[in-house]
């Protein structure tokens, strides 16, 4: 969203002009709709734009502390699993949504919010969510029989919440030094008994020559994704992907509207460094062709990141955790395809009863063998 929009507009454009009840964004649309009454209005945004560019990086860290929103939203810190909420102004408690903990807000220490860039709008529904996920969890083999029975209901406190990522761009140059290894071979005679005679026989034998190397290669890398949550495992957000990033829409607070977003507990400057982690890979790739040879050996790199530019992107998970056998089990819905991320109970009965089936197979087939050869 242009952020010149009036907040007042907004807030206005939040009430139903039908019943005057709070109008909630409808996941798979761009429209805000009335639980009430059913009226549906479209979001119109300043900003009507649908092309998706970055921003440059040192100039939004080093405006991070005048962008802060604080006016109607607040940060609210979960002492239970550690994520960090975003609660309207006029909420007090509620639940967290990670660990279904209770939430309190201390209305003394509440941070302020940075605003994103772009959002990734619902897509997924509430009830579609809830489809996937007792599809998921209807074919976990290795839980318990009982645990489709027990979980029956845990959905229905499914909570809609967009989760912070990084994305980042820049172009890389980066000096090198190494070393290059060339294979060449040679003849060499070797003695071998055969049939009990000595026999004199040649082979040939790869040896490596290796030489200095250096040079520089340049790399470029666009939308480089780093996850700004902490609140989610770090593998839980890997599997999570792909997203539908062409639905991406400048951030327009409305699509908020009816769920909650969590702020960013990586800081840009933090998944910048997760970021050329990544960009490493690639990088050894093109210094190992520019070496060349049969083998590479990189000795020194220096890199040089130039252009570094930033989209600040929150994207859309149901989330929510049941318990069995007093533990809580966390599950997350990818809003934008469906896909399901969840932890689960193993049945150690189920596991026992595999393991000794596939023991008694293979005793099995020892002993149709020891048969066949006794008969022999």
């Amino acid at each position: 969203m242009d952020g010149k929009t009036n907040l007042a507009d907004i807030n206005r454009s939040l009430n139903c002009g039908g019943c005057g009840a709070l109008l909630h964004f409808e996941p798979g649309t761009h429209s805000l709709k009335c639980d009430y009454c059913g009226q549906s209005n479209a979001i119109q945004s300043g900003n009507d734009s649908r092309e998706i560019t970055s921003y440059d990086f040192d100039e939004f860290v080093a405006g991070i502390d005048t962008e802060k929103q604080g006016n109607n939203l607040k940060v609210v810190d979960c002492t239970n699993c550690g994520s960090q909420t975003l609660l309207d102004q006029y909420v007090s408690s509620d639940k967290c949504p990670f660990c279904t903990a209770p939430l309190v807000l201390n209305m003394t220490g509440g941070q302020q919010y940075v605003q994103p860039h772009y959002v990734l709008p619902f897509e997924v529904t509430k009830q579609q969510g809830i489809q996937f996920f007792n599809k998921w969890i209807s074919n976990l083999w290795w839980s318990p029989n009982d645990l489709e029975k027990k979980v029956n209901g845990s959905t229905s406190i499914l909570t809609g919440v967009y989760l912070p990522h990084w994305t980042y761009d820049t172009d890389t140059i980066t000096d090198y030094t190494g070393e290059r290894g060339d294979y060449y071979y040679t003849e060499e005679t070797y003695t071998e008994t055969v049939n009990g005679r000595t026999e004199t026989k040649t082979r040939r034998v790869r040896h490596t020559s290796w030489s200095y190397a250096s040079g520089t290669v340049y790399a470029d890398f666009r939308d480089v994704m780093v996850p700004a949550s902490q609140s989610l495992k770090a593998e839980t957000l890997t599997k999570l992907e792909p997203w539908k990033l062409e639905m991406l829409v400048p951030f327009d607070e409305r699509y908020m509207s009816g769920f909650r977003s969590e702020t960013y507990q990586v800081d840009p400057k933090q998944g910048f460094i997760s970021a050329t982690e990544y960009m490493a890979g690639p990088i050894r790739s093109k210094i190992k062709d520019g070496i060349g040879g049969d083998e590479q050996r990189i000795d020194h790199t220096d890199t040089v990141y130039n252009n570094k530019a930033l989209k600040y992107l929150v994207l859309p998970v149901w989330v929510s955790a049941y318990n069995y056998n007093n533990k809580v089990y966390q599950f997350t819905i990818n809003a934008s395809t469906g896909e399901v991320i969840g932890q689960r109970p193993l049945s150690w009965i189920k596991i026992t009863l595999a393991i000794l089936f596939v023991l008694m197979v293979i005793a099995g087939i020892v002993f149709y063998f020891q048969q066949a050869n006794a008969g022999v």
